[in-house]
């Protein structure tokens, strides 16, 4: 049984590709699945699918749809800064991500 992996994004972050056919292009994080390590990102590196048709389809044929990347080949965007690694500060109690360039919250 594989153990889960820690991670320091969440979804919604705004992300970098820093590895493989899609680098350098950035996106949303739409899930993470922590078991595998993986992440999807909207927009991003997608593959060809054959849909069979449903309620949700009602053509079915061959759809694009997003596929997994590993999270090792991810980098967290600041607004400020750009691709940079991520912090943490502690205030009363309270752990918030920071950019460690800037030093600007997350």
């Amino acid at each position: 049984m594989k153990s889960k992996l820690k991670s320091k994004l969440k979804r919604s972050d705004a992300v970098m590709v820093v590895n493989g056919r899609e680098k350098g292009k950035q996106g949303k994080i739409l899930s993470i699945d922590r078991s595998r390590s993986r992440v999807i990102i909207e927009g991003l590196n997608l593959v060809k699918k054959t849909m069979r048709k449903s309620q949700k389809n009602q053509k079915g044929g061959i759809v694009e749809v997003e596929a997994a990347i590993h999270l090792s080949n991810v980098m967290i965007v600041c607004r400020k800064c750009g691709p940079t690694r991520v912090g943490y500060k502690i205030e009363k109690g309270a752990r918030s991500r920071i950019c460690r360039k800037c030093g600007e919250q997350l």
